[in-house]
């Protein structure tokens, strides 16, 4: 068996990075992609390795000669892979394809160890390696049929979204046996070549030979494997976090993103805060309905999207600001404030990161729990002389929870003393307590001192189109703000969303109920695990302290490269004593069982 790499295009998207170098010679973690993949290889004890070069050739061709491989290399040159797609970079080396078996792979790829083993392996002769269909994925795709027959080979502009569930992308792996070329592969890319020219895909052969009675070759599928394209400095990026050099690297750099977690082939994220069970299938449904109208039109301005705000909360226009998400709002506002504030700590840091550290004063509660009360809070900052006072309830991380009558005693006593109140509800809605928001105009005269900040991003389940709102009956605060932000500081399905949201308040009530259930069976199964103390929480998050040993970044570390589940670690949040304590998002039971198998595992 023999090796061919496709080595001969420019990966003009890698920008700067491929200005004096080909493709496959862009660093992931300091080693080139083609030295990667050579020393894989490598390992096979192939007859050879065939490199079809082009872009920048001697300049690789004089690059692998300084690597250890000991495997003989062959050089084929395409001198016009500016003017040709890959079609003809493999056309070139065609003869080499009737000489031997041949492992085919394309340059700009990384995979595990392993992946080439296993293809070379399996008994079927000539395979398309495939892995099922995820939204970070780009290029052919494929239909599977009975025994991994190849029903048929989708290229990208005939791809279909509302078929995605039956799809699996081609990671551009291929074993062909030597027959296969002879009989099928050659003969169609020799006709299909002079049919439609060099400016073709070789993908587009094997689409051809799909359709034949026996087509002779079958989808191998990865079963967890991780492999990534780098095409972008996007992928580059992801690429170096999936294949870092070692555990605590990839977790930092995983750690640093803060998001983004879908383009992360199958991992289950229970670090960032949304509701598993909302928006129902019929506002997603509408939302798709209007999809070419919202990407294409420009939003409505500040006053409009504060009107539907103002209907949905059933609040003064007036007295809200939509926001690009709530951080937009909490910056704006903790950027404005004068004199003391006062924090609690453990908490959210976006609040206390956007005041002068100078001005802070901070209440940690001493107990394991890092519970506290209304009346704790009025003791503390009692005389301390803070012109404002953030509670966040429930509080983040540790899910503390104070009665909406207790925070409205503490909202009196604010205004006593003077001090503004800023209570930000963003997990509000998933306490047991009914009716506990504090959006009421009742309660905004009353309190003319109190500001609420709200995430609709987590309490409805749609980060993607970041919104928030920050509520007062201070009109000239309100006002304020909204000269602040930019006129379009919300998008169109952001704008869309607050026309619908309406129109679902069943459904959200229905998925509070469903959240809090899941949680108590969250909380149940993580208390039957003799390593955790599990701390009692009224948000859709569970903080619980490590009680065995292990520390809570070593936890966070194994649960996602063992298990590829990303969990908060909380070592830089509660500093102190020693104490180890993680956060462990709710989602849906059927994720949640997969979190407590795994922590079982890892903590026994």
């Amino acid at each position: 068996m023999q090796g061919l790499i496709l080595a001969a295009g420019m990966g003009k998207r890698l920008q700067e990075l491929t200005q004096n170098n080909t493709k496959c010679m862009v660093k992931v973690n300091g080693v080139s992609l083609i030295e990667r993949a050579l020393s894989q290889l490598d390992e096979l004890n192939l007859n050879r390795i065939v490199i079809v070069v082009g872009y920048e050739g001697q300049k690789l061709i004089d690059f692998i000669a300084t690597l250890a491989i000991r495997t003989p290399i062959v050089y084929v040159d395409n001198p016009i892979y500016n003017k040709t797609n890959n079609i003809y970079s493999l056309a070139l080396a065609k003869n080499y394809l009737l000489e031997d078996d041949t492992l085919l792979l394309e340059s700009d790829l990384i995979f595990e160890r392993g992946v080439l083993r296993a293809l070379v392996d399996d008994p079927r002769e000539t395979l398309v390696l495939v892995d099922k269909y995820e939204s970070w994925m780009d290029g052919t795709v494929i239909k599977i049929g009975k025994e991994d027959s190849i029903l048929e080979f989708i290229p990208g502009k005939r791809f279909c979204f509302e078929e995605i569930d039956q799809y699996y992308k081609t990671v551009n792996i291929y074993k062909f046996s030597k027959k296969f070329s002879q009989t099928h592969y050659v003969p169609f890319l020799d006709a299909y070549s002079k049919a439609l020219g060099n400016n073709e895909y070789y993908e587009q052969v094997l689409r051809v030979i799909a359709i034949l009675d026996d087509p002779a070759i079958k989808a191998k599928r990865l079963n967890g494997q991780v492999w990534y394209e780098i095409d972008d400095v996007q992928d580059l990026d992801i690429a170096c976090s999936l294949f870092a050099p070692d555990d605590e690297t990839q977790l930092s750099m995983v750690q640093s993103r803060y998001g983004g977690y879908w383009r992360y082939p199958h991992m289950l994220d229970f670090c960032y805060l949304v509701n598993p069970y909302y928006p129902p299938r019929k506002m997603r449904d509408e939302m798709r309905a209007n999809f070419d109208t919202l990407l294409t039109q420009y939003p409505s301005g500040m006053r409009v999207n504060s009107l539907l705000a103002a209907r949905n909360f059933g609040i003064h226009p007036e007295h809200v600001v939509v926001g690009n998400g709530a951080a937009e709002l909490i910056k704006c506002l903790m950027e404005g404030l004068n004199g003391k504030v006062g924090f609690v700590r453990p908490t959210f840091e976006e609040y206390p990161n956007r005041s002068l550290k100078e001005n802070a004063v901070v209440f940690t509660p001493d107990n394991p729990n890092f519970s506290y009360t209304a009346d704790d809070l009025m003791r503390f900052f009692a005389g301390t002389g803070i012109r404002t006072l953030v509670l966040i309830n429930p509080d983040n991380p540790t899910g503390n929870y104070i009665a909406k009558a207790d925070v409205l005693r503490l909202a009196d006593w604010c205004a006593a003393a003077e001090i503004r109140l800023i209570v930000d509800e963003s997990f509000v809605d998933f306490a047991d307590e009914e009716h506990t928001t504090l959006i009421d105009e009742a309660i905004l005269k009353q309190h003319p001192q109190l500001i609420i900040m709200k995430s609709i991003s987590k309490s409805f389940g749609v980060p993607g189109i970041r919104l928030g709102v920050m509520v007062s009956e201070d009109e000239a605060l309100v006002a304020g703000t909204k000269k602040k932000v930019a006129i379009w500081n919300i998008n169109s399905f952001g704008e869309f969303y607050l026309q619908i949201e309406e129109k679902y308040h069943k459904d959200y009530s229905a998925a509070l109920a469903k959240i809090r259930s899941a949680r108590k069976t969250l909380v149940q199964e993580l208390s039957g695990i003799p390593a955790l103390r599990v701390i009692p929480s009224q948000a859709n998050y569970v903080m619980a302290e490590i009680v065995n040993g292990t520390t809570a970044r070593e936890l966070t570390k194994r649960m996602l490269l063992k298990y590829n589940l990303f969990i908060k670690d909380l070592s830089g949040k509660i500093k102190g004593d020693g104490r180890q304590y993680i956060r462990l998002a709710v989602r849906n039971e059927e994720d949640n069982a997969k979190l407590i198998k795994a922590l079982k595992q890892i903590l026994s």
